[in-house]
């Protein structure tokens, strides 16, 4: 919590500036905002440029102008840097003026004093000659008069540069004869004017003049500038691809895609001769296949009227022939199949080269089938936005109230930079009082929103069996846990980690970070719900036990048999404040496959242990052997450390299956089990067993035997491999600390031993 709270707090006491974007061309030629010739419009990277002089207006007028266009959406640049006297106006700043759509001048009353402002105003005016931009006067505390004559305020500043440059008297005159022209142009007084009131209609004819509409909630569309800079710029022409190009959108469900997306198309679509966004894809084909998306395009681009007559075979002529004409953009949301977009006999070779196709699915597999020329992968909000959503959602501002800062962190760790959880949990906090904040948070840690639950849930609905299995074993126990470790898991159990893992990173539900599965804690907490939702009160009846208070609810409970298949136990978990549990109740996990247990606390003896296992970790295993009626014969891991075993079995056991066996430091082990019925075993770890003295010789029957340690086995003396030894498979011996061992085995036959330690 410390990490992400330093991170908050040096947002809320920092600052942020407006990210660029660039439109979809990169043509050189120039354009008004309402051309359509997609291959003429200059590379625009911001939307407003702000001109004005710092020391006046920087954290008054200035300041509150460019919050209210950026959270408009509209991208903004306003330099912040600190010039000083006589320092030259940068390249960067040139380009950005250059590269923008429209221009602000704030004409203050000590503008006129700057010869940087008054360079920069001619700048901005010979970009207007040039490019066409639009450029707004705006008079903050000065009569717009005095702007366009130089007199009044600004006349002593004239007088002075006459002065300054008397020997390049054209400069100043150039200055004066710019400055009337864009001072006569329309714009606002801000003066006796309130100040809230003038900045809306300020923005309003902003956006009329860029030429494009703004959808969705304003207050949503924190840090999305970057994301929609990347977007515009994947769409854009590349020498090597001449033709329509395909662009999709791949995330997990309430991250974003959807309004990513719909804030790109609001940007560019009046650059296109004709849009369509289909909102749900699955939807229309759920209701009427491909043939009902068809219409909704064909409808919304050429406005075909009579579409409802015509018979599939005349559509899809329609769709190939009309359509190959025109600069389209369409747009094809919560797409769940790939014949989703096959089906729609829309294809990029036979429309128009300026054409743009759009689609947002959470299945990156679905994107690269279709030949998606770029895929663009939608990440969770930084720490920063996260913070910023929540407390517009929560607060109506951008910034906590107060008694709020140590919950807000409490809120965002709950969320994880998830923004439809950021969303969802701020409006519910809306107008609450810190008290019912903290009650809140206790009440979604146990049952989460169900307008979080319900999107995420569609997800998991569209799984096959094999994967819905692997997604709720890494939701419920190997979130963070290395991959190579959960898919020798995945095999005991039965399942293809090696297939489906990579097919749920592709479908937005689980990453693999430095071999390491991660999977949302949203998501886990969706896994963990569907467990538990039909016996919500009832552990004993789960597939699935991940705390020890479920797992000594269930042993304690009458003597009802326990379904579960999997019981892993977080080992962080403190389970010294449990009664103990009665050896005997382990006789009711009949069905289990997978055991993980640490240091449980146990009276008695084990009467029997589920022969349906298949993976055993019970660390501290408390009893002296293994019920003697336990046959696991599907059993492929057996590792028990710091156990208190002294025998783990007498005579043969048949665990054909049985490939890993950790016995280590299991101080009270005297000698090891016979090994003539486990011949598939590859790695046996003996280490730390101080008390061992006697390793049986059918150990050398192990032809499979890949690892085997026996370090610091101190009281070992003798390690005999039969006569008969077959140890071809042997790669690692560990003999190191073994102080009394006197008689070894002649190495010679260990054909493949790579490494040896008897130090």
């Amino acid at each position: 919590m410390g990490s992400v709270l330093s991170t908050i707090l040096s947002y809320v006491f920092g600052t942020m500036s407006s990210l660029p974007f660039d439109l979809l061309s990169d043509g050189a030629g120039t354009s008004s905002s309402s051309s359509k010739d997609y291959g003429s419009i200059e590379n625009h990277k911001y939307d407003v440029f702000i001109s004005f002089r710092g020391s006046e207006t920087r954290n008054s007028f200035v300041d509150h102008l460019h919050s209210h266009l950026v959270r408009k959406g509209i991208f903004t640049f306003k330099d912040d840097k600190q010039l000083q006297k006589g320092e030259a106006i940068s390249p960067q700043l040139l380009q950005a003026i250059r590269r923008s759509r429209v221009c602000i001048i704030v004409f203050s009353r000590d503008y006129a004093s700057s010869t940087w402002c008054l360079d920069e105003m001619a700048a901005i005016d010979e970009s207007r000659k040039k490019l066409k931009q639009v450029v707004f006067p705006v008079f903050y505390d000065v009569d717009p008069s005095h702007v366009r004559k130089q007199n009044g305020v600004y006349e002593n500043a004239f007088v002075l540069h006459t002065k300054q440059f008397g020997n390049n008297s054209d400069k100043v005159a150039q200055w004066r004869t710019t400055m009337t022209h864009l001072a006569g142009s329309a714009g606002w007084d801000v003066r006796n004017r309130p100040e809230f009131g003038l900045i809306e209609e300020m923005t309003d004819s902003i956006i009329e003049k860029l030429g494009h509409s703004f959808s969705g909630s304003a207050d949503d569309l924190i840090g999305i500038q970057p994301h929609i800079e990347a977007l515009e710029s994947l769409l854009k022409q590349r020498p090597e691809h001449d033709g329509c190009r395909v662009l999709g959108i791949w995330g997990m469900d309430g991250i974003g895609k959807t309004t990513l997306a719909t804030v790109l198309y609001d940007r560019i679509s009046y650059q296109f001769d004709a849009c369509c966004f289909v909102e749900n894809v699955s939807k229309f084909y759920e209701n009427g296949g491909a043939i009902a998306v068809q219409k909704q395009i064909l409808c919304r681009t050429i406005e075909e009227k009579n579409i409802d007559t015509y018979s599939p075979p005349k559509i899809s002529q329609i769709m190939r022939n009309r359509l190959r004409k025109i600069k389209l953009l369409i747009v094809l949301d919560n797409v769940e199949q790939i014949e989703q977009l096959e089906e729609l006999d829309i294809k990029p070779k036979f429309l128009h080269t300026k054409s743009r196709i759009i689609a947002i699915t959470r299945d990156k597999h679905i994107l690269q089938a279709y030949g998606a020329d770029e895929v663009f992968e939608a990440k969770l909000m930084t720490d920063e936005d996260a913070y910023k959503l929540l407390c517009r959602k929560a607060f109506k501002s951008d910034y906590a109230s107060s008694g709020f800062a140590e919950l807000i962190p409490e809120v965002l760790i709950y969320a994880q930079r998830l923004p439809l959880a950021v969303r969802v949990l701020g409006s519910f906090l809306f107008s609450r009082n810190a008290r019912q904040w903290s009650l809140i948070l206790d009440k979604i840690e146990k049952n989460p929103p169900n307008k979080i639950m319900k999107v995420l849930h569609v997800s998991f609905e569209e799984l096959e069996q094999d994967e819905k299995e692997i997604f709720l074993h890494v939701a419920c126990f190997f979130n963070g846990e290395r991959k190579d470790y959960v898919s020798r898991i995945l095999n005991v159990c039965g399942l293809n980690p090696d297939i489906d893992i990579p097919l749920l990173v592709e479908k937005s539900l689980i990453t693999i970070r430095n071999d390491e599965i991660h999977m949302h804690e949203m998501l886990c907490k969706l896994g963990k719900q569907i467990v538990q939702e039909q016996h919500p009160d009832e552990p004993k009846s789960w597939s699935r036990m991940w705390l020890y208070r479920d797992f000594h609810h269930a042993m304690i409970t009458n003597s009802e048999a326990i379904k579960a298949k999997t019981i892993i136990l977080n080992k962080k978990e403190d389970v010294s404040k449990f009664n103990k549990l009665r050896a005997e109740d382990l006789s009711k996990m009949e069905k289990l496959e997978v055991l993980i247990l640490y240091h449980t606390n146990f009276s008695g003896k084990p009467i029997c242990l589920s022969d349906s296992l298949r993976y055993v970790l019970w660390n501290g295993y408390p009893f002296m052997s293994l019920p003697s009626n336990f046959q696991p014969h599907h059993l492929e891991e057996l590792n028990m450390p710091d156990s208190s075993i002294e025998q783990l079995w007498i005579g043969t056991q048949h665990l054909p299956n049985l490939k890993r066996m950790d016995l280590s430091n299991s101080k009270n082990l005297k000698m090891t089990p016979c090994f003539e019925g486990v011949l598939n075993l590859e790695r046996l770890d003996l280490s730390g067993c101080i008390n061992l003295s006697q390793v049986d010789s059918s150990i050398g029957l192990l032809t499979k035997l890949v690892f085997l340690s026996l370090q610091n086995c101190r009281n070992l003396v003798n390690l005999d491999f039969g006569n008969a030894a077959t140890l071809w498979s042997l790669k690692v011996l560990c003999l190191s600390d073994c102080t009394k061992l006197e008689n070894t085995p002649d190495f010679s036959g260990l054909s493949i031993l790579q490494y040896l330690d008897m130090d």
